[in-house]
């Protein structure tokens, strides 16, 4: 068998399961999973190997009407990733069906997925019976000309083999793209990051997580084998820093706590995680933190 290796992009509404798509794909935890919506910021890439493919997978954020700077930039990063794949997974939850924001993304296929494999991926079929599940896939296939249509469960696991099995097949043929071993191509101090938000999102109430940034200051190397992690939390306003430390630093320390254990477990040592919280107003401005997010800034322009 010859080696074949490409990208392939997860596209689709906030919450339709994309970044718990992309940690089963690559069988470990390299993007953000909450419950809220719009947590994924950057453009996270995964790979997968299966057989002698290398799948390099692309979970972008998810598209829907942006308002903010950071919206803009955020759907901007998600199309241009949609553009640089080879292979484009739709993802669509089955129980939602085609929303508004489905049908904005189907209208923006029109144009990005010519030239492109396309693929429809009906999400979370567990939640809905049978009949409705065939008359989504119909629906959705009369509107756009899908390679294939998987159904499968994400979360679960039912269909996501088969759906890695057929995108195997499908990216070009040429030399492996990372090393075999390698999971992900983001850098540990940004996946140590996004690992703290993850765990001040699922603290936080709604409003508060995407007026937020987390950056990774300092990674010392110790000597015993273990690693130092200084980490910036910034907040727009003095209100928010006292959400984030929480009554007698109580949240935040809870916080520290949950992302040490995971960052523990990924790094498989011991690690020393120190946060600070900053308030900084104009950070939702500010090129630097886009650039930290892996975002243009550009982008975020009107």
């Amino acid at each position: 068998m010859s080696k074949r290796a490409g990208f392939v992009a997860l596209i689709g509404e906030p919450n339709a399961g994309k970044s718990t798509l992309l940690n089963r794909m690559v069988g470990a935890k390299v993007s953000i999973v909450t419950h809220k919506v719009q947590t994924t910021r950057a453009r996270i890439r995964g790979v997968a190997m299966e057989g002698e493919s290398q799948i390099v997978f692309v979970d972008t954020p998810g598209l829907f009407e942006p308002r903010r700077r950071l919206d803009r930039a955020m759907v901007a990063a998600a199309w241009s990733g949609a553009a640089d794949a080879d292979v484009v997974v739709l993802l669509i939850e089955a129980h939602r069906g085609v929303t508004e924001g489905v049908e904005r993304i189907l209208e923006g296929l029109a144009d990005v997925g010519q030239g492109r494999v396309v693929a429809l991926a009906i999400n979370k079929i567990d939640r809905v019976q049978a009949e409705v599940l065939l008359a989504l896939s119909k629906n959705l296939n009369e509107r756009y000309d899908f390679a294939e249509t998987f159904m499968i469960s994400a979360e679960r696991g039912h269909g996501v083999d088969a759906l890695r099995g057929w995108l195997a097949g499908m990216v070009p043929e040429g030399p492996w793209l990372y090393p075999e071993d390698q999971i992900a191509d983001l850098p540990m101090r940004t996946i140590a990051a996004e690992m703290t938000r993850e765990k001040l999102t699922l603290r936080l109430h709604q409003e508060l997580p995407y007026q937020m940034t987390v950056e990774t200051e300092g990674w010392e190397e110790r000597k015993d084998g273990s690693a130092r992690i200084d980490q910036l939390i910034y907040v727009i306003r003095d209100g928010h820093k006292g959400i984030v430390l929480g009554h007698k630093g109580e949240t935040i320390k809870a916080v520290s706590k949950a992302a040490r254990e995971e960052l523990e477990e990924f790094l498989g040592r011991r690690v020393h995680l120190f946060l600070q919280v900053k308030v900084r107003p104009n950070w939702l401005d500010e090129a630097e933190r886009y650039a930290q997010m892996g975002l243009e800034f550009k982008d975020g322009n009107a």
